[in-house]
């Protein structure tokens, strides 16, 4: 398996797994899914903001992708980032979410980033208990902010420290 920059080509796969999650679960709160326009959109933004977009990649097949960009829009949160990882369905419990974790946290030290967030839907203990496992400590609770699948939805964000 490798960990390497996304490509325009890897589009369509990363489009495929988000919208999976997107109509099966609530690890992502839209409810539509993308279309190839809107991701293109998105991996464009994310190349001018200079932000990373690696994917997980075993037999030309792109196993899950990983991401940050800037917390808030305010200048103040220029060096706290959040990140995205989704990995396909089909790939979960290979340590595919290990490695591309390990590399944006690299990514971030390297560029000087002071902390990394992660937002988790409650119902998500396995993306909890990943975190937590790499350092990541809970700091807020948020209830009810979403509503998905008829259903009130809990945030929780995890923080971790790059710098210390």
């Amino acid at each position: 398996m490798e960990i390497k920059p996304a490509t325009e080509a890897d589009i369509p796969a990363i489009l495929e797994i988000l919208n999976y999650e997107i109509l099966n679960s609530t690890v992502i709160y839209d409810y539509e899914p993308h279309s190839l326009k809107m991701q293109l959109d998105w991996f464009h933004k994310k190349q001018e903001e200079q932000m990373p977009v690696i994917v997980a990649v075993e037999n030309h097949e792109i196993l899950g992708f990983a991401t940050f960009g800037i917390f808030r829009p305010k200048v103040a949160y220029q060096f706290s980032v959040e990140h995205s990882i989704y990995l396909s369905k089909d790939c979960r419990g290979r340590g595919v979410g290990s490695m591309l974790m390990q590399e944006l946290i690299h990514l971030a030290r390297q560029a000087g980033y002071h902390t990394m967030i992660a937002g988790i839907d409650t119902s998500n203990k396995m993306s909890y208990d990943f975190h937590k496992k790499l350092g990541f400590v809970e700091v807020a609770h948020f209830k009810e902010v979403g509503y998905k699948f008829n259903r009130w939805l809990d945030l929780i964000f995890m923080q971790l420290f790059l710098d210390k």
